[in-house]
């Protein structure tokens, strides 16, 4: 929006405006990230203020009595808090962001997509005692309908816009310099089930105060820089696509807005969300940046990196996979003593704040690793 006024303005004036760094889109990523924060910062307590009085509050119940026990102090922690990373980060990607964008047009409709998705979850579960229901939510495969249908809108629309971009269609592996070439169905296959997936990892990471935010927002910072290298020149002609030897997509460079409002957003959650938390995110916001994560990396063609940048939500998923598959096959043995597996280390002694920081350093970590494979390509 302000882009667009800017624009306009120097346009039409008789006096143009000399002011042109609002064109850089490093500049406004910048800008967003702060603005998403300042926004956050000053509508949490009115949210939370709103979702206590609404006695939306969660009710940890886990299939381990220990656990519960560890979690009974969260009773009256009001859920839902996703909708304050929601509202900063869809405000500020409205307000500097370029709306004519196809990426950033997409990138609010996941949002609004899947913080749906998750928004009706969370009620279901929290109006149950009240509706004399189960608290399940919605079934999974409900949640697994809605997710899939809007992976394939993206993925389909997605699809069109790189009809004319070369490397949009090539899937692109770290440490090999040529994409590869996997035909129209595997493209739109391979996007809606990896849509899918990464809209579930990140809710299955949001089990303790700051743990899921904290690894979101080194994600996201790693996405923004990522969507800049795609599209942005670095001199004259020459992209840094080209020299990193990464995939060129014009017009993702606008995404590293979006990012920034997310990685403010966040942020500025984390301000109400750090132990002991005033609010939780829920499903609300875990499942739409979640989605949002991995729809970064399929613009900028960076599917498989991006499991090494949120490598603390791979293992998260894999330990439940794990875990899951050796209580079937063992006859009722379990691999850890509880899954996801940060309440593994949790009931191993570990404090809530201790399992918190010491993933926040493997998601650095971790980031930091997939920094590094641009230059070693």
């Amino acid at each position: 929006m302000i882009y667009h006024l800017l624009e306009y303005t120097s346009q039409y004036f008789a006096e143009p405006l000399h002011f042109y760094a609002y064109k850089d889109v490093m500049f406004r990523a910048v800008l967003a990230t702060l603005t998403s924060l300042a926004i956050a910062l000053l509508t949490g307590p009115r949210i939370i203020r709103w979702l206590v009085k609404k006695k939306i509050g969660d009710r940890p119940e886990f299939y381990n009595t220990a656990l519960n026990a560890l979690t009974r102090n969260k009773a009256e922690t009001p859920t839902m808090g996703g909708l304050i990373i929601l509202l900063a980060g869809v405000l500020t990607t409205l307000l500097w962001a370029r709306l004519d964008n196809p990426f950033v047009q997409k990138a609010l409709f996941i949002l609004a997509w899947y913080g749906a998705i998750g928004g009706v979850d969370d009620w279901l579960k929290l109006t149950s005692m009240a509706k004399h229901r189960s608290r399940d939510g919605l079934l999974p495969w409900e949640k697994l309908i809605f997710q899939i249908a809007g992976a394939v809108l993206i993925a389909s629309f997605l699809y069109l816009d790189f009809e004319r971009i070369s490397d949009g269609k090539l899937f692109w592996v770290p440490f090999y310099k040529r994409g590869i070439d996997l035909g129209n169905w595997a493209f739109i296959l391979i996007a809606i089930l990896y849509l899918s997936a990464t809209s579930n990892a990140v809710n299955l990471a949001d089990g303790m105060d700051g743990l899921a935010g904290g690894c979101v927002a080194m994600v996201s910072f790693v996405l923004a820089i990522l969507c800049y290298v795609a599209s942005e020149r670095m001199s004259g002609n020459v992209t840094w696509a080209a020299y990193l030897l990464l995939p060129h997509i014009p017009q993702a460079g606008e995404l590293s807005i979006f990012y920034g409002a997310l990685l403010g957003a966040v942020l500025g959650f984390l301000w109400f969300n750090c132990y002991p938390a005033q609010t939780f995110m829920g499903d609300t916001g875990s499942l739409a940046l979640g989605a949002a994560m991995g729809y970064g990396a399929m613009v900028t063609r960076n599917e498989i990196l991006l499991l090494v940048i949120g490598g603390v939500f791979v293992l998260e998923l894999m330990s439940v996979v794990l875990q899951v598959c050796y209580f079937k096959y063992t006859g009722g043995k379990r691999l850890f003593k509880c899954a996801p597996i940060h309440h593994h280390f949790h009931l191993s002694g570990w404090s809530e704040p201790k399992v918190v920081v010491r993933f926040w350093l493997l998601g650095a970590a971790f980031a930091a690793l997939a920094l590094a494979t641009l230059k070693i390509r």
